[in-house]
């Protein structure tokens, strides 16, 4: 069964035919003999309601070496209720609170969007059935006194299909509830349940209940912790799987859509992830050093312009509030051009995170955290490192030193690009620099902050002036009021970094390297 949907996704696909849902309940495992005690006492307004008992078929579906549950989710079909797709949960306290998606479909084809939002788990492995659960579900609905849903209690006796046979019974008690259920209620229904013999709360789910120890083992990228006599390429290791797991787990927050700072996030990942191979390269094969920056670079351009498009939609939206009424007006037609501007580059965005191209870098990426390909300088203590952070350091500081007078906004930039580059050294050897490299990894991060809103504003500028040129009768003078509100803060800016700059030359490398 093929894991790869096509390379046609779009920002829509996900939402279609799809049913969202936060799932929080809290996971109770029982003995065959436990008996449900009575959950409403009679002198509460609370209201127990029993349901029909429930006999569901379920198959699981996931990768040879298990993907999926490794990384916290599941894929299921369950027969007359479709295909549905649990992302990892969160503990809140005895609560596992998670997403869930279900989609409709038959059970012989994945639904392609349930794909689409697993896709940076499975990447190029293909799907197969993993397990096949029956269930016998008793539900007891808890309503208060006005007949409002709190929570569904469910007492499952699940049997283990791996073929024909069964092959293990266990039974578990679920308390799902609704945002009306009163934390209270929810501690009296558990131990209440707690009383009647049931097990100490237990977030494991049933699929890798069924499946067993290999289910739970760590996920395929795993920021491990150092040995402590760390080499080069332990550190460099390190910097690398941190920044993989920061795009991987990105990657559904994108696909769903709904918190842009997820595209943020990858982006940052992304770049950097081509810092580190930049920085250390002497550390790394050179051919397929340069072949990763490459793909990386596609990558971050894709998600930069989606992230440039929602930020400056963002500051313009901003900017409009702070007009009077007549500019407010004729600035609409700079949001709406930003809106489609927003969409188009979304719609690049899911398009190229759609495509084999993108699995192939994901698939390169993982096999990165693991084993790079390591030149001998890896086998080196880590403190070799330092002299290539300080060589970062140099060429920022030779960057200043070489700015116009005025700089120009172009050269600032560069300075910008250069501090985040000294920035992501320092924080990769942190671990053995100390404190040191941590406050100048702090400073350097506080430069690219004003630079960035420096850069922000020449970038919103620039826009407007393009955008007016062409748009003279669709407000324009709007336009050129939120410009002149852009080039202010972009000079503030300037007048702000060079006291930053002086802060982090007091932290300079060569104070601790």
């Amino acid at each position: 069964m093929e894991a790869r949907p096509t390379e046609d996704a779009s920002a829509q696909n996900a939402k279609q035919n799809v049913e969202q849902n936060v799932e929080r309940e809290v996971k109770l495992s029982a003995p065959p003999a436990f008996r449900m005690p009575e959950l409403a006492a009679p002198d509460d307004a609370l209201q127990a309601l029993a349901l029909e008992p429930q006999r569901l078929q379920t198959t699981y579906f996931d990768t040879e070496d298990l993907r999926l549950a490794r990384w916290g989710m599941s894929l299921r079909f369950r027969v007359g209720q479709g295909w549905t797709l649990k992302l990892p949960g969160n503990a809140d306290g005895p609560l596992l609170v998670r997403g869930e998606y279900t989609f409709s479909g038959d059970a012989a084809h994945p639904a392609k969007e349930a794909l689409d939002l697993a896709r940076a788990s499975i990447r190029s492995a293909r799907l197969k059935p993993v397990t096949r659960l029956r269930t016998v579900r008793r539900r007891i609905r808890l309503l208060d006194a006005e007949g409002t849903l709190l929570a569904e209690v469910s007492d499952d006796e699940v049997s283990i299909l791996p073929g024909r046979r069964i092959a293990a019974r266990f039974r578990e008690l679920e308390v799902e509830i609704t945002d009306a259920m009163p934390g209270e209620l929810l501690e009296r229904v558990v131990g209440d349940l707690r009383a009647a013999g049931a097990g100490e709360p237990d977030p494991t789910p049933k699929y890798v209940r069924a499946i067993g120890p290999r289910a739970s083992e760590p996920p395929d990228v795993v920021v491990e912790t150092l040995p402590s006599h760390p080499t080069a390429g332990d550190l460099l290791r390190r910097a690398i799987s941190d920044s993989v797991l920061q795009l991987l787990q990105n990657d559904v927050v994108i696909r769903i859509g709904e918190d842009p700072e997820g595209v943020h996030r990858a982006r940052v990942a992304t770049r950097r992830l081509r810092s580190h191979l930049r920085t250390f390269r002497p550390l790394l094969d050179e051919a397929w050093n340069r072949s990763l920056r490459d793909e990386l670079g596609w990558l971050g351009d894709v998600l930069g312009a989606s992230r440039d498009a929602d930020v400056l939609l963002e500051r313009m939206q901003h900017r409009a509030q702070d007009l009077s009424e007549p500019d407010r007006a004729a600035a609409d037609a700079v949001l709406r051009s930003l809106t489609d501007e927003r969409a188009r580059t979304r719609r690049a965005l899911i398009r190229a995170i759609g495509s084999d191209r993108y699995v192939d870098l994901l698939d390169r990426l993982v096999e990165a955290s693991r084993v790079p390909p390591f030149t001998e300088a890896a086998a080196e203590p880590a403190a070799t490192l330092l002299p290539l952070v300080a060589s970062q350091w140099r060429s920022l500081r030779r960057r200043v030193k070489t700015l116009s007078d005025p700089p120009a906004d172009t050269e600032l930039h560069r300075v910008r690009i250069h501090a985040k580059r000294s920035r992501y050294a320092a924080e990769a050897v942190t671990p053995v620099a100390g404190k040191p490299a941590k406050a100048f990894a702090a400073a350097a991060a506080d430069l690219q902050s004003v630079l960035g809103t420096h850069n922000d504003g020449v970038v919103a500028v620039r826009w407007l002036r393009a955008w007016s040129a062409g748009n003279a009768e669709a407000g324009a003078f709007g336009a050129g009021v939120i410009a002149g509100l852009e080039r202010a803060e972009a000079n503030e800016s300037r007048r702000e970094w060079r006291r930053v700059w002086k802060e982090l030359l007091k932290r300079r490398p060569s104070t601790w390297t």
